[in-house]
């Protein structure tokens, strides 16, 4: 079936993707980065019950029980092992993007998401602590391929002037997926003690999803066309993706990718670095992913139910309440999918980590201050602003990025790298920040402040306006920094262009 655009045109770009475009994007967030913040989120809420499951199954194994400081390094394992996974599937994504492709990739990390599941809702009834520490390593191995493959996908497949808006649907789908873990999580759903394997066992939902949605839909028209070399299937994908009447511009920039490129195999992450003409994308892609882990949103969350608390809200109410701060944070993804083909990345991006680091200003004012009746509810509106800071820029534009500043050969190692850096910054907060916070309490905002000031420096001097341009103008854009001068356009690509222009 060939679907229409929303909006239909007579030869110039529409401002709305087509049907398939924009279903194509719902069917890969789904099982892609829905997983991701979706089993993040589950995990917080059965805490208690898996420490009494960890406790009766070494008591039955043993006859014996379980010390405390084996309970802790049980329960620690139990959740840094999915950070682990996920750096593995990381690496993993970018070979299964070149070898299967990009869909065939996200459809393939379906398998693993079920086996997850089998194993995580087994674990419970067998008895057996070990098949939920495999089932969580095998979810995070799940989540880290997502992560990759998905804004990988969707980047190709849209059109320049939507890129930046379809390619937030990872991150609109993951703020969705941590909501729906935290309304799931809760104790009159899925939240209680008898029901938790099930809770754990539920990601096998949106596997299945996609795996009867994304078969409907075409593999990436980049991928078909510069990597495996076939133009029909390469043109009939763009008339689905982009309408039968828009196609042609896009098919001319994937023509001009390839000449480019002049039949350049996908590179290996190590081939990068010693890639000078990717030196400052090489940069980007190390420092944005963790400036986006270490920006302070770990310990936003930690410390809201105590604000809540002092701010006299109930114990029994306050799971609720922070259901406010995943609406809150889905509700700024959708926003900036709506402003950031007009206001563009810089913008968004600078703005959010500029105010970030206002924010843990005033929340650190207010936690010092809390004695005075007015510190917890400026308290409560700080931790609000910063998650809608972090919501419009940091955590919304640092994937697409990735996406756009490499060209064909060098995006899929380029998503392994950054994919790569983003869970071992993931890790290393997990490991670190129960020690900050002891350390310096409510001074940890400082800490993130300069982390939060450095990176907002950074985008100011590096990181240029991507919005509207293609794969090769950015390339041009980046040529300067890495070369001291700006690249002259080929005169082989504008003897190309002007032949495809004359063919069209």
């Amino acid at each position: 079936m060939e679907y229409q655009p929303l909006l239909k045109g007579t030869g110039h770009p529409s401002k709305l993707p087509t049907w398939t475009l924009f279903l194509a994007t719902c069917a890969a967030g789904i099982g892609g980065t829905f997983q991701y913040g979706y089993n993040v989120s589950v995990i917080n809420a059965p805490t208690e019950h898996i420490h009494r499951f960890l406790n009766e199954s070494w008591r039955e194994r043993h006859q014996a029980a379980l010390s405390p400081g084996m309970l802790t390094l049980l329960w620690s394992t139990v959740a840094s092992i999915f950070s682990l996974g996920g750096l593995f599937g990381a690496h993993l994504g970018g070979s299964l993007a070149i070898r299967l492709g990009r869909k065939g990739g996200l459809l393939t990390n379906n398998v693993i998401a079920i086996l997850a599941a089998l194993l995580m809702g087994i674990s419970s009834p067998t008895g057996l602590f070990e098949l939920l520490i495999v089932g969580r390593f095998l979810i995070g191995m799940n989540t880290g391929i997502g992560l990759s493959l998905q804004p990988l996908y969707i980047g190709e497949a849209a059109p320049k002037h939507l890129r930046g808006t379809m390619t937030m649907g990872s991150s609109i789908f993951l703020t969705g997926g941590i909501l729906t873990g935290q309304v799931v999580g809760l104790r009159e759903l899925l939240g209680g003690e008898k029901y938790w394997p099930f809770l754990l066992s539920s990601c096998c939902f949106p596997a299945f999803f996609q795996l009867l949605a994304l078969p409907w839909f075409p593999e990436s028209p980049r991928y078909l066309f510069i990597d495996k070399g076939d133009e029909v299937k390469c043109i009939q994908a763009l008339k689905r993706f982009h309408g039968p009447l828009h196609y042609q511009m896009e098919m001319e920039d994937i023509q001009r990718e390839r000449v480019a490129l002049g039949g350049e195999k996908p590179k290996k992450p190590w081939e990068l670095f010693t890639d000078r003409s990717v030196r400052w994308q090489l940069i980007t892609i190390f420092l944005m992913p963790m400036g986006q882990q270490l920006s302070g949103i770990n310990a936003i969350y930690f410390y809201a139910s105590y604000v809540f608390a002092e701010a006299g809200i109930p114990s029994a109410k306050i799971p609720y309440v922070t259901l406010g701060t995943g609406a809150c944070e889905c509700l700024t993804a959708l926003t900036c999918g709506l402003l950031i083909e007009s206001m563009g990345r810089r913008r968004l991006i600078l703005g959010g980590y500029s105010l970030m680091t206002v924010w843990c200003v005033v929340l650190t004012c207010s936690l010092t201050y809390k004695t005075h009746p007015w510190a917890p509810y400026l308290s409560m509106a700080s931790i609000f602003a910063f998650i809608l800071s972090f919501g419009l820029g940091p955590g919304g534009v640092t994937n697409i990025l990735t996406a756009e500043l490499f060209m064909q050969s060098s995006r899929p190692a380029a998503y392994m790298i950054a994919g790569s850096m983003s869970w071992l910054s993931f890790f290393t907060v997990g490991m670190l920040f129960p020690f900050i916070v002891k350390g310096l309490k409510q001074y940890c905002f400082l800490v993130f402040l300069v982390e939060c000031f450095l990176v907002a420096i950074f985008i100011f001097f590096v990181i240029p306006e991507t919005k509207n341009k293609t794969f090769l103008e950015i390339k041009r854009e980046f040529h300067k920094l890495n070369f001291g001068r700006r690249i002259p356009e080929p005169k082989g690509e504008l003897c190309e262009r002007r032949k495809l222009s004359c063919e069209f």
